[in-house]
């Protein structure tokens, strides 16, 4: 009896012994009191910096450590993640402006400089590795992100970097065979949400000279759209299920949705702080899910999503149809069917043909607003379109979804309330949020430009066009860069409001300079 007391002392200690050394369980950083504690504290300006450092160590060993360490005297945050943690940024976007070079010809050179990859996998980092070469925006964004690259593309292909372009769709075919979907970008902390599905148009544009290229990305266009599609078979008539709406009987439309419901990880610091004064977790966490979702639209942040005019904080995005994600999703099951039709499976392709024609008939019904000759967001939970005037409203036109009529009455509203001195501006709010007046991105000018030009406003087009492109020249004479967005309103200005400082580089108006540049030269060949 004597010897098994002793043995029961001896694992009683040893139990004692493993139970104070034992790892904190977390299952990612972002879990760990570490990272809220880095996070609120500000030790970086940018609460993307420290989520893009890469952890030398496991998640629950930097958190047991932290949390041994933390109450000590002498501790310091600062000095525990420069230990811990380092910045294995790919390279840093720094160059010489050539002043000699035209603008353009400063674009063509920066494809080299905004070109990484392929990755290699690097243990703990937030980095999702890509096996292709690929174009990043530039500034503090050093990953891809969605639906930038497509624009981004288009500048590809005018300058024949057709190969360049092929490895951008080439990785995103493998996040959707990887992940199951493109991510909002390729960090894990993305992985929550995607982005505007530009995927189809971005296999569309280089099949335009071989229209088999459409046939080989059909599994992943159709998983993409699986995943939009995710749960239409249990959602009742008027209830959401993730992206899908059912707002009839075989009437289903699409939301932009975002399944987490904490801060984001990369701005943890902001979406804690607007959450504060709210007096529930359940409504924080409805909130939370409500701005994950608005950065999954591509417009973190905007008025738009704002369900009382000048309250961020009353961002409602999960209860708002987008008219141009819709469209969007139109453009995806057409693309289907055609590259079914090109397989020759008939029968799928008229499946897909037919949600098409059926989804084109939703938006006609849902988002088209008479009153205001312009198509509008629908708030399904209201049962009416939003109040707010947005360049969302020309994505019909971009699809050719419009009648002649409705796209008239389009142009007419953007060129009386939209055009500025310097181009597009993204709504007639002042709301201080980037994704709203006096603020133009190359994106929406791209697609209204397009858009007007589908249905003969050739004018209007080449007005819009010459616009942007001299605020983007005088920009670039000034500063030597290319910048994210612009103040359409105020050509002494770059930009104005927003989560963080204009970025340069930069991948989607390199695209769409060059786009309209080309889109003026052959009109002017085209002179008789």
């Amino acid at each position: 009896m004597k010897i098994h007391y002793t043995y029961f002392i001896l694992a009683f200690l040893l139990v004692v012994s493993c139970e104070k050394n034992e790892k904190v369980q977390v299952e990612s950083l972002y879990e760990t009191q570490l990272f809220k504690d880095v996070q609120l504290a500000a030790i970086f300006k940018d609460s993307k910096a420290f989520v893009d450092l890469v952890p030398k160590k496991e998640a629950s060993i930097l958190e047991t450590e932290y949390l041994s360490e933390k109450d000590l005297d002498g501790f310091s945050l600062k000095e525990f993640v420069g230990k811990n943690f380092e910045d294995k940024s790919m390279k840093a976007l720094v160059f010489e402006t050539d002043t000699t070079r035209t603008m353009y010809e400063h674009i063509t050179f920066m494809w080299d400089n905004l070109t990484r990859g392929p990755d290699s996998v690097i243990p703990h980092s937030s980095r999702i590795a890509l096996p292709h070469k690929y174009v990043v925006p530039g500034g503090r964004f050093q990953e891809i992100y969605y639906w930038d690259s497509y624009f981004t593309l288009e500048g590809l292909l005018v300058d024949n970097r057709d190969d360049l372009a092929k490895d951008m769709v080439d990785n995103f075919a493998f996040l959707i065979d990887s992940i199951g979907f493109i991510p909002n970008g390729t960090r894990n902390y993305y992985k929550t949400r995607s982005q505007p599905p530009f995927f189809a148009l971005m296999v569309d544009a280089i099949s335009r000279k071989d229209e088999k290229t459409l046939e080989s990305y059909l599994p992943q266009l159709l998983k993409e759209y699986n995943f939009w599609m995710n749960g239409v078979e249990n959602t009742e008539i008027g209830k959401s299920n993730h992206h899908v709406v059912k707002l009839g009987e075989d009437v289903f439309l699409n939301r932009y949705w975002d399944k987490g419901f904490t801060p984001r990880p990369e701005a943890h610091k902001e979406d804690l702080h607007l959450a504060s004064e709210l007096e529930t977790d359940s409504l924080k966490k409805q909130l939370y899910t409500n701005l994950r979702s608005a950065a999954a639209s591509g417009w973190d942040f905007s008025s738009r999503w704002f369900g009382e005019k000048d309250v961020f904080g009353t961002t409602e995005t999960i209860s708002i149809l987008p008219v141009d994600l819709n469209c969007l999703l139109y453009f995806m099951e057409n693309t289907i069917s055609e590259a079914y039709l090109i397989k020759g499976d008939q029968s799928h392709g008229k499946r897909f043909k037919d949600k098409a024609n059926r989804r084109r008939e939703a938006i006609q019904k849902y988002f088209w607003n008479p009153e205001n000759g312009l198509y509008h967001d629908y708030n399904f939970q209201k049962g009416a379109v939003t109040s707010e005037l947005t360049l969302a409203g020309v994505f019909p036109l971009y699809f050719e979804v419009a009648e002649a009529e409705q796209a008239e009455q389009v142009k007419n509203v953007i060129i009386s309330k939209f055009l500025k001195d310097g181009g597009l501006v993204t709504t007639l709010e002042h709301s201080g949020q980037q994704w709203d007046a006096p603020n133009g991105w190359a994106p929406l000018q791209w697609i209204a430009v397009k858009g007007l030009l589908n249905y003969g406003y050739k004018k209007e087009a080449v007005e819009i066009m010459t616009r942007w492109l001299a605020l983007n020249e005088k920009v670039y004479k000034n500063t030597g860069k290319m910048m994210e967005k612009y103040n359409v309103e105020d050509l002494s200005l770059l930009s104005g409001g927003g989560e963080y400082e204009t970025q340069d580089g930069f991948g989607w108006t390199n695209g769409v300079a060059l786009g309209f540049k080309k889109i003026l030269d052959e009109m002017e060949e085209q002179k008789p």
